[in-house]
């Protein structure tokens, strides 16, 4: 019975012709009874008219619902000003007032709404009172009136409801349809920045570890028959350091597998390790001067992170494309509204169009890493050549403020002018302690 139901629905014309089919077997029937009791030929000629026309009206009025409403109108207005009597084929006009109410525009609609209202009092002066009651009252006229008018009615608000609960659930379908491609577009979001997170992470863990290695590596088979000593400590910070990338690569992939750890995008490396970065940097080969201004503060996860890995990227891009005699200089300024951080070398540096728009090599990717760190804590990254050689990278990251909003609305003061370059070989690290 379900799919007998499912497929009328599915083929309304078939359900409307099946009922236009019985409408028109009772007004056939209604034809007969009128040709037995003698009606006139022009009388029985209006009947077929009337009947034929309103059925075929009720086949067709779902695929041309305007049309169909308008022939009906001008169909019982004809049988008015005619003076036809109505007949079982006029069941079709409350059809029509349900479907001018449910399919048809907006002012065919209302001009049916209209009818409806005056088809009552229309039919019932037109034809006069029975002779039973030949001087009705005023209040029987608009009684008769309105009982003849509400079935019309009701037929429009019905069809009225139709509309509202098909629009209401057109709505819907198009709210669930436009949820599931928000939700699909959110995914593809998400997996998307998980995939840019990896790759971040990757790079830096990646790139800084290897670099060293390699140039250990090379550093120790150049002093291997010269100075075995150097070559045994080579070899040493060679094995420290993959021990470390092996152990920050198991750290990442534990957070990329944990459940707990969804969303986190701070693993361990802080501001805190810094010294011991830069200090691992400098017995790979490359000099760094170190220095802090202002006190030292807590930092959110999500800063202490980027700022490890922004000198950490720095620091590796400089000795990868520095060359043989370049050195560094890191400055971390510390202030109410951010924490500012330069990075210079006095290498062979890069073109302003790599560090505009990064390049194939890891050199470029990494200061696209760069500027997406600094994007998603809210700071500003300015990385480019320096006027004098070598590179630059000025990098400031917001903070959260000392003592709530009067802090955070205080100005930062201008920033101090930064260290010069420390020269080539080995510089001595100032006494600095980072402590939260």
């Amino acid at each position: 019975m379900q799919l007998l139901y499912s497929w009328f629905r599915r083929h309304p014309t078939v359900s409307d012709a099946i009922w236009a089919s019985l409408l028109f077997l009772l007004c056939l029937v209604e034809l007969a009874s009128d040709w037995k009791d003698g009606r006139s030929q022009a009388a029985l000629a209006a009947l077929v008219f009337v009947s034929v026309t309103l059925c075929t009206l009720m086949v067709l009025r779902r695929r041309w619902p305007d049309v169909t409403v308008w022939v009906g109108i001008a169909v019982g207005l004809g049988q008015v000003a005619l003076r036809r009597d109505p007949s079982s084929a006029d069941i079709a006009l409350l059809i029509l007032a349900y479907t001018a109410a449910a399919f048809a525009h907006i002012w065919t609609s209302r001009a049916a709404l209209l009818m409806s209202a005056l088809a009552g009092p229309l039919t019932y002066f037109r034809f006069g009172p029975d002779g039973n009651n030949p001087h009705p009252s005023v209040a029987e006229n608009v009684l008769v009136s309105l009982l003849a008018s509400t079935p019309f009615l009701l037929c429009w608000v019905l069809g009225r409801f139709t509309r509202i609960r098909r629009a209401y659930y057109v709505e819907l379908e198009d709210r669930a349809a436009r949820l599931e491609r928000e939700r699909d577009a959110q995914s593809k979001i998400a997996v998307a920045a998980e995939r840019a997170r990896i790759a971040r992470e990757l790079h830096d863990v990646v790139a800084h570890n290897v670099s060293v290695m390699i140039v250990q590596a090379d550093g120790a088979s150049y002093v291997m028959d010269s100075s075995p000593e150097q070559a045994k400590q080579a070899l040493a910070t060679i094995a420290g350091t993959g021990r470390q990338a092996l152990e920050e690569m198991r750290r990442l992939l534990g957070l990329l597998r944990s459940a707990d750890s969804a969303g986190e995008y701070v693993p361990q490396p802080g501001v805190e390790q810094l010294p011991e970065l830069l200090e691992q940097v400098r017995n790979a080969g490359l000099p760094v001067a170190f220095a802090v201004e202002g006190e030292p503060r807590e930092l959110p996860r999500g800063v202490e992170l980027t700022a490890y890995r922004i000198v950490q990227e720095a620091l590796t891009n400089a000795r990868k494309h520095g060359g043989p005699t370049a050195s560094a200089s890191v400055r971390i300024r510390f202030d109410d509204r951010g924490l500012d951080m330069l990075i210079e070398d006095n290498g062979r540096g890069a073109t302003a169009e790599l560090a505009r728009d990064g390049g194939e090599d890891g050199f470029g990717h990494g200061l696209i890493g760069m500027r997406e760190r600094v994007g998603m804590v809210g700071g500003t990254l300015d990385a480019g050549p320096r006027p004098g050689g070598g590179f630059r990278i000025n990098a400031v990251l917001p903070l959260k403020p000392a003592r709530g909003g009067a802090a955070a609305a205080a100005p930062a003061p201008a920033p101090a002018s930064p260290p010069p370059p420390a020269p080539p070989g080995p510089v001595a690290d100032p006494a600095v302690h980072l402590s939260k």
